[in-house]
């Protein structure tokens, strides 16, 4: 079998944790709970996803779908009005947050929106894909992390980092400077209590009217999606991963 990178294997690779395009493993959460919060300190509480109409399963759509005919009837209200700006909250363990952030970017972008986006744990060293394009097309980026906490010297030197990060990204939400502030990777540092939960509500409810705002990342704390207009869950159905695939240069990043 030839690997993305070229490589040439005699057989199947063994299956490997499951991580998302920053390196996320499901049970990172409970990984990192042990590592920073002593005693019985706690987790903030993260309500599970909840979607007021039934999801079938991966199959059961597919099975399903085979059977329904075209819509006939507009499912649209009759009432709609034009919003001056929207929270849209990206999370789920399936593959797609970022990348459906950076779509609505391009989408601001083209509209001649002012643009800036924030990332919590990417480096500045990445240089990933998206944040090439997005400088070439004008936008704002500030990848303000440290990078994976496990590659981590120091964990508190990168809770402050976040700390300041956080700062200086409720000033631009707060600012007005721009149309559209996407705040990659946000979940994380609430969830892990490096970021106050209720600050990153204040910034979201009070920001200037016309601004609106993309958040991502796993586990969205319930109060994240009650402040949000619009709540994607990204549900993992199959990784490249799994099989042994690393990241891919143009899919991933």
């Amino acid at each position: 079998m030839t690997t993305a990178s070229g490589d040439r294997t005699r057989g199947p690779r063994p299956a490997l944790p499951l991580r998302d395009s920053v390196g996320i493993s499901p049970n990172f959460a409970d990984a990192m709970t042990a590592l920073l919060l002593p005693g019985d300190a706690t987790l903030p509480s993260v309500a599970p996803m909840v979607n007021e109409m039934s999801t079938p399963s991966h199959g059961e759509a597919a099975s399903s779908t085979a059977r329904e005919q075209p819509p006939a009837d507009d499912p649209r209200p009759e009432d709609l009005v034009t919003p001056e700006s929207l929270v849209l909250v990206h999370t789920g363990h399936g593959k797609g947050k970022s990348s459906a952030a950076f779509g609505v970017m391009l989408r601001g972008v083209a509209r001649g929106w002012r643009v800036v986006v924030v990332q919590f744990l990417k480096s500045g060293e990445w240089r990933v894909g998206e944040e090439e394009l997005g400088r070439r097309l004008g936008v704002e980026w500030h990848a303000l992390g440290d990078g994976f906490t496990w590659d981590s010297a120091d964990i508190e030197r990168d809770r402050r980092t976040a700390a300041a990060a956080w700062g200086r990204a409720a000033a631009l939400v707060g600012g007005g400077g721009h149309d559209l502030v996407i705040l990659d990777e946000l979940t994380y540092l609430i969830n892990w209590g490096w970021v106050d939960a209720a600050g990153v509500v204040a910034a979201l409810r009070d920001r200037p009217r016309h601004v609106s705002v993309v958040v991502t990342g796993r586990d969205a704390p319930q109060v994240i999606l009650d402040v949000a207009d619009t709540v994607t869950e990204m549900v993992n159905v199959k990784h490249a991963y799994q099989r042994g695939l690393r990241a891919m240069r143009g899919i991933d990043y």
